[in-house]
């Protein structure tokens, strides 16, 4: 499959090297947050990469719910079980978790399809912020911390009512901000089209940390620094 170049095995361990993590959160996502850069201090694997390596070995199952309980660092030895089961834990050698997935109903290994999915999702999910989050974060009049954006990535749940497709298309639905004290909690609910169809849908739980009031300089600022990146990258 197209991740094999994201992730090395090593003794029946998977570790994404912090190029690795960043190369896949550029290329495949769009997403050029700082704490994917590979000189970043607080460098985190993109948890789209665990969610699109869960795909991979597992399938697509009908209902599916991907919990991210603690953030990657690079070169971490990580272990997959090998038999698919209803309750998963992808954990390290020392037993911390790192993602807990649930999984119930038909599954779909076509490859071509998984692939599909996985990009369309990975896409979307990449560009959430600025583009869903700024808007939403306006709206309700609170902004992250500009100096150090911190956006966790925090679970993400999908329903699949049709299998049977070769392409899809990730589209948002709705998105809502819970606000409690200088926490936020993002829920952003989208669909999978195929065919001009709708053959699934999901939610994705973000969690905002730092709020304060919304300043529009340094907004434009966040702004401003995000699409440099996008464009020193894309120079390359």
């Amino acid at each position: 499959m197209f991740l094999r170049p994201f992730y090395d095995c090593k003794n029946d361990r998977i570790e994404i090297s912090a190029e690795q993590g960043s190369r896949f959160a550029k290329r495949i996502c769009d997403d050029f947050n700082p704490i994917h850069d590979p000189d970043y201090k607080r460098f985190c694997v993109p948890g789209d990469l665990l969610f699109a390596l869960a795909l991979e070995r597992y399938g697509i199952s009908q209902r599916m719910r991907f919990g991210f309980s603690e953030m990657l660092s690079a070169d971490t030895g990580l272990l997959f079980p090998t038999a698919p089961a209803a309750h998963l834990k992808i954990t390290d050698c020392h037993d911390r978790c790192y993602l807990e997935l649930d999984q119930s109903g038909l599954v779909l290994r076509r490859e071509p399809a998984i692939e599909a999915l996985i990009q369309s999702y990975v896409r979307f999910s990449g560009r959430n912020f600025p583009h869903i989050l700024l808007p939403l974060m306006a709206q309700h009049n609170v902004m992250i911390n500009p100096q150090r954006p911190l956006v966790v990535y925090a679970s993400m749940s999908l329903q699949m009512d049709n299998l049977e497709f070769e392409q899809v298309e990730t589209r948002l639905v709705d998105s809502q901000l819970e606000i409690a004290g200088k926490r936020g909690n993002a829920i952003l609910s989208f669909e999978f089209m195929a065919d001009n169809q709708s053959v699934g849908s999901g939610s994705k739980h973000l969690i905002l940390s730092g709020l304060r009031d919304y300043q529009q300089a340094d907004v434009d600022g966040m702004v401003e620094r995000y699409n440099a990146r996008q464009a020193a990258f894309s120079g390359q």
